[in-house]
């Protein structure tokens, strides 16, 4: 398995690279994060892959860091998300959005990207749920992310529709607890 590669980046042909690694040149699928993160032509590349081998091709998926990679695979146990999806995934919304997403359990943002339907999405943040969300709700402030995931719950056991809940806890202070959280949110609501 090629887990990384070093080279001179070549070619840049969207979502395609041509990267010579001393004399042999690899043709790497990568996201648009990392895409745009790409150095100039001729100059030193370092990508963390994937190596995908099927019947009819070997696949190689190129990520700017491992976290990147990490998430890639994770998508592609998915059932019905396949390397190009999950690449779109990882092309249309950042790994914290993505996480943040599967915490909160919005399949709207998920729908909004190229390729993923309803249901793809719903299965993505039930398969995700425990194994994303948490992990990067963690490295970023992981009470904030159940705080707010309960207050926008009991939002809407409330009533209120996802769109309302979600417009009244963005402004929500860092820290909050769920209470203090319900009152703010109740607050915002009231003066919409």
């Amino acid at each position: 398995m090629i887990g990384r590669i070093s080279g001179i980046l070549l070619e840049k042909n969207p979502p395609q690279l041509l990267v010579d690694c001393n004399g042999v040149g690899y043709e790497v699928d990568v996201p648009m994060s990392t895409y745009y993160n790409l150095p100039s032509l001729g100059e030193k590349v370092v990508l963390f892959t994937h190596q995908a081998i099927r019947e009819d091709a070997h696949l190689l998926f190129g990520f700017g860091n491992a976290e990147e990679r990490a998430v890639f695979r994770q998508l592609i146990k998915i059932t019905g998300v396949g390397a190009r999806t999950a690449l779109g995934i990882l092309s249309g919304m950042s790994i914290a959005d993505l996480a943040q997403a599967v915490t909160l359990q919005e399949a709207g943002r998920l729908v909004k990207v190229p390729g993923i339907g309803k249901k793809t999405a719903e299965r993505l943040l039930l398969e995700l749920k425990g194994k994303l969300g948490a992990d990067i709700g963690a490295a970023g402030g992981g009470v904030q992310h159940d705080s707010k995931s309960d207050i926008l719950n009991a939002l809407l056991a409330l009533g209120y529709s996802d769109k309302e809940a979600l417009v009244a806890i963005k402004n929500m202070p860092a820290g909050s607890s769920v209470s203090d959280g319900i009152k703010f949110a109740l607050k915002a609501l009231s003066k919409a």
